[in-house]
Parts: C-alpha cells; structure tokens; sequence
C-alpha cells in the first residue's frame, strides 16, 4: 500500500518509513504540513499517519484540511499527548484511530493494517476469491490451499488488485505501489508483472480473474471477501 506520512522528527520519520517499507509499504515521507497537503493531492494514498505535533500548520489542521478537500482515505494520529480530550479531538477533526508515543513499532503496524482491512471493506486478516486466499499479515498468497509463489512485486500487484476487486485500477496506481520514485517508473515493467501473476494463477488453480481494461487499466473480476 501506499501510504503519506508526516513526521516532523527525522530520526522517527526515517525509522518509520525504513520499517513500513520492509513491510512492503511505499511510503511518502515529509516533515510538516505543507509538504503533506501537495503530496496528497499530486498522488493517490492509500492511509496518512501525521503527527499532532508539527511545526506551522498543526497535525489537526491538516486532518481537517485534508478532509474538507474530499481527502476519504484513513488517518492514523501519532500523538505525545496522552489525554482523552487530544484523542477525542484528533478524531472529531477526521483521524480514525491513534497510537500514543512513545509505540512499539508492531503495534504501529497492527493498527495501520486494521485500517487498511476495513477501508478495502474486509474485517478478517484475509481476503478470499474462490480457490485464492491472501494473508495479509504473512504477505502470502495461496491458491487451493496450496502456496502460490509469487515475487513481492506480484504479491503487491495481486493485493492491490483483490483488495479493490470489480474496481478498473489504472496501471499507473500499481506502478506507484511499487515504485516509490517517479524515474523508476515503467508500464511495460507492470505489463511484464501481470503477466507473470497471470500465468501463475493460471497453472495453480485454472482461472483467470484478471481482466485487462483497455487503455483503463486491470480489473479483478472474482468477489471477494
């Protein structure tokens, strides 16, 4: 997934987004207000986790303004402050959970996943699609109750794929889950996955549910739960 965090403090901003991306996450890191309201409307987020306390525009003006401008994606709060009153706050101007610091970093994780589920419209740690099954928490795909042996970057592909089933997703939203440069970015290089992913699919289950749209984008055409 791809996520926006706002993190004033460098240290904490560099642990954070070095550990969400050994997670498989592409992380968009900047230290304040400003930079985080250009990145959430130059690039599509999948979840924000921004800091009450950043410098010039506060971590609560930024959630409302995020929100007035049809920002729908989830908010996760980190917040120094302790008392019921910032948490009722936090979550009145739009968040929709918080962590207090200091965190274990696992703790971190298991929220901003929980988020991830339920905005997709799952509750279970799984997404299920016939014969395929993702656990998200072991980042394993299985067709037939069988492992399917996929690269990370056709894990993410597939993820992404189920977790906005019946849904067009252009190849340029896939590229940037993968990619956390703009350089680095090559559809033919998400035409060769998905490919791969395909065929994989295919001799491990004998179904093919992804769809390509064209001049759209892919379309995960099974239901899944």
């Amino acid at each position: 997934m791809k996520l926006l965090l706002v993190e004033d403090d460098a240290l904490l901003r560099h642990h954070l987004s070095t550990r969400l991306g050994d997670s498989g996450h592409i992380v968009d890191a900047v230290e304040n207000a400003e930079n985080a309201l250009f990145q959430s409307t130059e690039y599509h987020h999948d979840l924000a986790i921004v800091d009450l306390g950043l410098p010039g525009m506060s971590g609560l003006d930024l959630i409302r303004q995020m929100r007035s401008q049809g920002k729908t994606f989830p908010i996760l709060i980190l917040t120094a402050r302790g008392n019921w009153q910032d948490k009722v706050e936090g979550l009145a101007a739009g968040a929709d959970d918080y962590v207090v610091k200091p965190f274990q970093f696992e703790e971190l994780e298991a929220r901003l996943n929980a988020l991830l589920r339920r905005s997709s419209g799952f509750v279970q740690p799984a997404i299920n699609a016939g014969p395929i099954q993702l656990d998200l928490l072991r980042k394993q795909a299985l067709a037939n109750e069988q492992p399917l042996h996929l690269t990370a970057y056709e894990y993410r592909i597939l993820e992404y794929l189920m977790r906005h089933h019946q849904q067009v997703v252009a190849k340029e939203r896939l590229m940037e889950q993968l990619y956390p440069d703009d350089e680095e970015r090559d559809s033919n290089v998400i035409e060769v996955l998905v490919g791969r992913l395909r065929r994989k699919i295919e001799s491990a289950c004998a179904m093919q549910p992804i769809e390509t749209v064209r001049g759209q984008g892919y379309l995960f055409t099974e239901a899944c739960q």
